[in-house]
């Protein structure tokens, strides 16, 4: 049966994904389950975006509720369930205002404008570069894929955006040598996810945030897959003791629905006015009720706490593995140098022994759901003990 509908679906959709022969059809807390019955522990949490693990109870009560009262209206009206999630997020990570989109790349794409708008309004055109950082990767529309700092992105679908200029991680003087008139923003990842799961230097972070100040350019923290729990705190920028004016969120923000969010300050979150950016399904009642789900689990009392314990039990389980080189990352957000093993082959063969594993470049990639308990840890621990040797 597996075969016949990987047949069916590689004849009808276009081939963009390096896919597992794997049918997956049900799922349950952090375990899902394949059409031929076999049974896979979740490691990867959908590249972290089931954050709750597969159907949540309160999630899916949630979510089977607002479909059951309207399940759109466009954003020319209101609905309540837009309004209590925008607010819940807006109490909870500290910023004034949030745009509603669908993806991280739209999340992102909507940052962009703003800073634009943000220095055209002040200063009048001329004033639109945007600094990232090499090894970034924030989307892949093609203004997202222009910001990105890979080359490997950079090819294909020209000719890309222009106004994006790369500075080398944690290299303060090669940022200053990017910074001229033209900058309005600088756009970072705190921990550098598809490049490798590698976190950027807290003195790298209070120079940009120093330099963004004096020049009043914006600072965008794209907190796509790092956000909503990911590295044991709301957002990664908590690690650093910094609140970049703009931040974009989506991945685990809705527990598998889609959505993007860009939230910001009071310094920029009436920049976007009437017309100047939308979205048809951005702000979706069910996107919003999953969302909303999400972060009252998350926000509740003590979750935040008991995640980084498990996180510290995480790493010190993984560092005792002999064939793991080096643990990088925060929190639930993980990548491991393997010593003589391909992360690609790892992978595969994790998933041939009932475990799902990401990879991040040269990296094995762990990014477990965030209600995972240490009986599921334990038993993926010895799956990959077991590949490893």
């Amino acid at each position: 049966m597996q075969n016949k509908v990987i047949e069916q679906f590689d004849s009808c959709v276009m081939g963009t994904y390096g896919r597992f022969p794997v049918v997956m059809e049900t799922g349950e807390d952090r375990l899902a389950t394949a059409l031929d019955g076999k049974e896979y522990i979740d490691f990867g949490s959908g590249i972290g975006t089931n954050s709750l693990g597969f159907c949540d109870e309160s999630w899916v009560e949630a979510v089977c509720e607002q479909a059951k009262k309207i399940q759109h209206t466009s954003n020319y009206y209101y609905t309540k369930v837009q309004a209590d999630f925008a607010k819940k997020l807006c109490d909870e990570t500290g910023y004034k205002k949030v745009f509603f989109g669908n993806s991280g790349a739209e999340a992102n794409e909507c940052a962009i404008k703003l800073a634009r708008k943000y220095s055209f309004d002040k200063y009048g055109k001329g004033r639109h570069t945007i600094i990232t950082l090499v090894n970034s990767f924030h989307g892949r529309t093609i203004a997202t894929l222009s910001a990105t700092g890979q080359d490997v992105f950079h090819n294909y679908f020209f000719p890309f955006v222009e106004g994006f200029k790369y500075a080398k991680a944690n290299d303060i003087d090669d940022l200053m040598e990017k910074l001229d008139d033209t900058v309005c923003a600088i756009m970072v990842e705190f921990v550098q996810g598809e490049g490798g799961v590698i976190p950027l230097d807290k003195e790298f972070v209070d120079e940009i945030v120093k330099l963004c100040k004096e020049k009043d350019i914006l600072f965008i923290a794209d907190e796509v897959q790092t956000g909503i729990g990911r590295t044991a705190k709301l957002l990664a920028s908590e690690h650093y003791g910094v609140k970049p004016n703009v931040t974009t969120l989506a991945k685990g923000l809705a527990g598998g629905m889609p959505i993007g969010a860009c939230v910001a300050d009071e310094s920029c979150c009436d920049v976007l006015s009437k017309s100047t950016h939308g979205s048809t399904f951005g702000g979706n009642p069910i996107a919003c009720a999953g969302g909303l789900a999400v972060l009252n689990k998350v926000c509740a009392e003590g979750f935040m706490a008991e995640l980084s314990k498990k996180a510290d039990y995480l790493w010190e389980k993984l560092s005792q593995i002999d064939a793991v080189e080096k643990v990088s990352g925060k929190g639930l957000m993980i990548g491991m140098n393997l010593k003589g093993k391909s992360a690609a082959d790892v992978c595969k063969a994790c998933l041939d022994e009932g475990l799902l594993v990401l990879t991040a470049k040269e990296k094995l990639r762990l990014l477990p759901p965030l209600t995972i308990t240490y009986e599921e840890i334990d038993k993926g621990i010895e799956i990959l003990k077991k590949v490893l040797a």
